[in-house]
C-alpha cells in the first residue's frame, strides 16, 4: 500500500511537523473510530454530514438511506472530503493562547461512487456490522429487498490525504513557565455502559455484546 498523494489541498500547512501521509497511520486512524463527517457540494451550496463509515483495504464505506439530498444527488462520481477526527485529551497550558487538545485526525479528498452491484453493497453492509459487532450478522434476520433498496452505500479510495495528530503536553512560552498555575492533561476517553435491552428480548436470545470487544473501535469498558 503506497503512501497518500501528497497535493497542495492535502498538503498539511500550519504545524505541518504533525501531518503524516503514509498509508499506516491514516489506516489506524480510521480504524479506532466510526463517525465521520463527509463534505461535498449540491447546487453550489456547500454540506457536511455527519455519518457512521467503515474501512475495507485501501476503500473508505459509508452508508444512508436512500432519501438522502446528498446520496441522491451522487452521480456516477461525487467529489467528497471525509474527515475523522478523534480526541484523546484537554490541554491546559499557562496562557490561553496555547492551550490545545491531543487528537488524531484524517482529511481525506476523492471520488465518491455509488455501490450498485447488490452482491458487493449486501457484502459491505455485511462488513460494516461485522466491524462494528463482530459475529452478529449471522444472529440477524436476513436483509430483505426493500431494506436493501431503502439503503445506499458509497465507497471512495484512500488515495489523497493526511493524517495529523498533536500529542504530549502543552508548550507554553520559556518565561510562562513561572506563572502559578496548574497545566497539563486531561485525558479523555470513550466508555462503554452496561448494555441495557429493550424489554422484548427472550430470556434465551443470543447476541448481548460483549463490551470489552468495542476497544478497536477507541470504547473501552466502563
Amino acid at each position: 500500500m503506497t503512501d497518500l498523494a501528497k497535493t497542495e489541498r492535502s498538503r498539511v500547512k500550519r504545524l505541518h511537523e504533525r501531518g503524516r501521509y503514509d498509508f499506516e497511520s491514516v489506516a489506524r486512524i480510521l480504524d479506532s473510530g466510526f463517525i465521520c463527517h463527509v463534505g461535498y457540494v449540491i447546487d453550489g451550496r456547500p454540506y457536511v454530514t455527519p455519518t457512521s463509515y467503515w474501512r475495507e483495504g485501501e476503500h473508505v464505506y459509508w452508508h444512508g438511506s436512500s432519501a438522502s439530498r446528498m446520496l441522491r444527488s451522487a452521480q456516477d462520481e461525487t467529489d467528497a472530503c471525509l474527515t475523522v477526527s478523534l480526541i484523546d485529551g484537554l490541554v491546559l497550558a499557562r496562557s490561553a493562547f496555547h492551550h490545545s487538545i491531543n487528537y488524531s485526525s484524517v482529511m481525506l479528498f476523492g471520488k465518491a461512487v455509488k455501490v450498485e452491484d447488490p452482491d458487493h453493497k449486501l457484502q459491505a453492509l455485511e462488513n460494516f456490522v461485522e466491524r462494528m459487532y463482530p459475529g452478529r450478522w449471522a444472529q440477524l434476520r436476513p436483509a430483505n429487498a426493500q431494506e436493501l433498496k431503502a439503503t445506499t452505500v458509497m465507497a471512495m479510495a484512500i488515495e489523497e490525504g493526511a493524517a495529523k495528530m498533536r500529542t504530549g503536553n502543552p508548550v507554553d512560552d520559556d518565561e510562562d513557565y513561572g506563572w502559578p498555575v496548574w497545566a497539563g492533561v486531561v485525558p479523555l476517553r470513550t466508555v462503554a455502559g452496561v448494555p441495557a435491552d429493550d424489554g422484548r428480548v427472550p430470556a434465551d436470545a443470543p447476541g448481548q455484546p460483549a463490551v470489552a470487544g468495542l476497544r478497536h473501535l477507541g470504547i473501552d469498558p466502563a
